[in-house]
């Protein structure tokens, strides 16, 4: 049972990890080099796409990550998934207090209706995510190594 528990939360916060960095290194410069409208049209369809998906994928790392730490606290590496964990819960409040605020207004707009400063909206949300983006690493990379502890 510890193993199928550890081996899913490791493919779930892994692809979660892999899904968060493309969208800071590849999704975002890509629509940031789009003519006109496109780029900002783009964003704000990933807001909405992303944004309806993401809540459920943090909530659900962290469960797991929890439920490891807690089925395997007398086992190596437990500290580990704990710290993992405590990062995760910094990455769902980074995004609480800090990313879905930016996000909830940009996945509205269009551009009739934007701000005049949309970009930099957006430049902040960039800067917030790529520090969400290396908690979530962080993490990963310690449930990885408590994974290889066992």
């Amino acid at each position: 049972m510890l193993n199928a528990l550890t081996v899913s939360t490791i493919v779930v916060v892994g692809v979660m990890v892999g899904v968060e960095f493309s969208v800071a290194f590849v999704m975002n410069p890509i629509f940031n080099g789009l003519p006109e409208d496109s780029g900002q049209l783009g964003r704000a369809h990933g807001g909405r796409m992303l944004g309806a998906v993401m809540p459920f994928w943090y909530i659900g790392s962290l469960v797991l990550s929890a439920a490891w730490a807690i089925a395997g606290w007398d086992r190596p590496g437990a500290a580990l998934v704990v710290v993992a964990a405590v990062l995760l819960i910094v990455s769902v409040l980074m995004s609480i207090l800090l990313l879905v605020p930016i996000n909830n207004r940009g996945k509205k707009w269009t551009p009739e209706n934007r701000p005049e400063d949309w970009k930099e909206q957006m430049n902040r949300w960039d800067r917030f995510h790529y520090l969400r983006v290396a908690v979530i690493i962080a993490a990963f990379a310690l449930l990885a190594a408590a994974l290889v502890g066992n």
